[in-house]
Formats: C-alpha cells, sequence, structure tokens
C-alpha cells in the first residue's frame, strides 16, 4: 500500500471512530432520557421542572468538575497491565445521578472526560475516554434510575448492585469487541499485543476481557457511594425543600 493509501485508511478510521463515539453518546443519553419517562409516567415526578432547572445546572457544572478532577488520580493495579488504573470520578455522577435523574449523570460523566481532554489530553487517542464514559454510564445510569423508582437505602443498594452488574458486562462487550481492538488498531499493533502486557503482569491474563477490573470498580464506587449515603440523601432532602 502507498504512503497516500496509508494516510487515506487512517483517515478513515479515525473519522468512523469519531462517528460511532458519537452515536453512542447519543445512545446513551437516549436511554438516559427513556428511563426518565418511563419512571415520570409510573411515579409522577419530573426531573427537569422549572424550578429545579439552575441548581441541576449548577450541580452538574460543579460535579463534573469534581469528576474530572478525580480522574487525575488514578491508582495502577497489581493484577492487570498499565493501561488499567482506578479512579473515583465516578462518585461525583453518581451523586449527580441520585439527586436530578439518570441524564445528569450522563452529562457529569460526557463533561468530566471533555474536562479532562482539554485539561490533560488523551494518551489512549481517545479510546480510553470513550471506554471510560461508556463504563461510567454503564453504572450511573441503571443505579440512579432504579434508586428513583423507591428512594430509599435499599434501593439505592439494588441499583448500585444492579448497575455494577451493567458495568461489568458493558464494559467487557465494549473492550472486548470494539475498544480495545480499535486501540490496537489506532495504534498499529496486534491485538495480541495488548495481551502480552496484560500476561507479563499476570499470567492468568490470556485475553483482552476486564472483568476482574471492573467487578473491582464497581464496588470500590459503590461501597464509597453508600458510605456518603446519609449526606447525599441531606442533599436530596435540601434540595427539594429549596425548591417546594
Amino acid at each position: 500500500m502507498t504512503d497516500y493509501g496509508k494516510l487515506l485508511e487512517a483517515v478513515k478510521s479515525n473519522v468512523t471512530f469519531i462517528l460511532v463515539s458519537i452515536l453512542i453518546v447519543v445512545c446513551v443519553y437516549f436511554i438516559a432520557k427513556g428511563l426518565e419517562k418511563l419512571i415520570e409516567a409510573k411515579c409522577g415526578m419530573h426531573f427537569n421542572s422549572e424550578k429545579t432547572k439552575v441548581n441541576r445546572l449548577v450541580v452538574i457544572a460543579m460535579f463534573s468538575a469534581i469528576s474530572a478532577i478525580l480522574m487525575f488520580f488514578e491508582f495502577p493495579l497489581w493484577f492487570a497491565p498499565a493501561f488499567y488504573e482506578l479512579d473515583f470520578s465516578e462518585v461525583p455522577a453518581l451523586v449527580g445521578a441520585f439527586m436530578f435523574g439518570p441524564t445528569a449523570g450522563v452529562a457529569i460523566e460526557g463533561l468530566k472526560v471533555l474536562i479532562k481532554i482539554a485539561l490533560k489530553g488523551t494518551t489512549t487517542m481517545f479510546v480510553g475516554d470513550l471506554a471510560n464514559f461508556i463504563v461510567g454510564c454503564a453504572m450511573v445510569v441503571p443505579a440512579s434510575a432504579f434508586y428513583f423508582t423507591k428512594k430509599a437505602r435499599k434501593s439505592a443498594l439494588i441499583g448500585l448492585i444492579t448497575g455494577g452488574l451493567c458495568m461489568v458486562i458493558a464494559g467487557s462487550l465494549m473492550n472486548g469487541f470494539y475498544l480495545l481492538p480499535k486501540f490496537a488498531e489506532l495504534y498499529g499493533m496486534p491485538i495480541e499485543a495488548l495481551v502480552a502486557m496484560g500476561t507479563k503482569v499476570n499470567a492468568s491474563i490470556n485475553s483482552v476481557a476486564v472483568v476482574p477490573f471492573n467487578i473491582l470498580k464497581s464496588i470500590v464506587v459503590g461501597a464509597i457511594t453508600l458510605i456518603l449515603y446519609k449526606y447525599i440523601s441531606n442533599l436530596i432532602k435540601g434540595q427539594h425543600a429549596v425548591n417546594k
């Protein structure tokens, strides 16, 4: 293949990745919006009332900034390759989603990634950033949707467990079938090289599956959110009192 052909192929691959990324973001938003509509119809509540609009925007902006800052504090894991690092940026997104609904959580997840890219750039050609958004929303959206069906500690716990399971499933499917293969393609390296990086750290790693990583992340993030539940509950009650 000529240099021109290689350049054309690279441009085509990058444009395709951008378009797929936009499609994923749009789909995630409409899934969250659809869940809110179902909850509104079932429970008679309104997620985007005029009374809460300003406070909603302020909270989303504030929690997005906090989430973006938390993304800078990544912790390497002893059992995984270097490109898998644990952060706690989903916690503010969960808090915001518990306060204002699934679409607020999606907004926080999206804005935190954009802020992080603006401040730090990307070291994964945006593949890792998209993965962070998808995995985060996979937990935040179902967790908050379940919580809003009956606002109580028990429903919050069940919602976090459900969200954790969704995170594991979505993370495994997206990383295994699209994100990691795309990462290897954009960097011009075989997928086997990524597997080898994992095997070098942990001999039991023989595929691109990320189940152990996502299980650990969902447990840690869920536990922190539950610990903060009382404070979150007070925030929600205070929010409702202000808007009455």
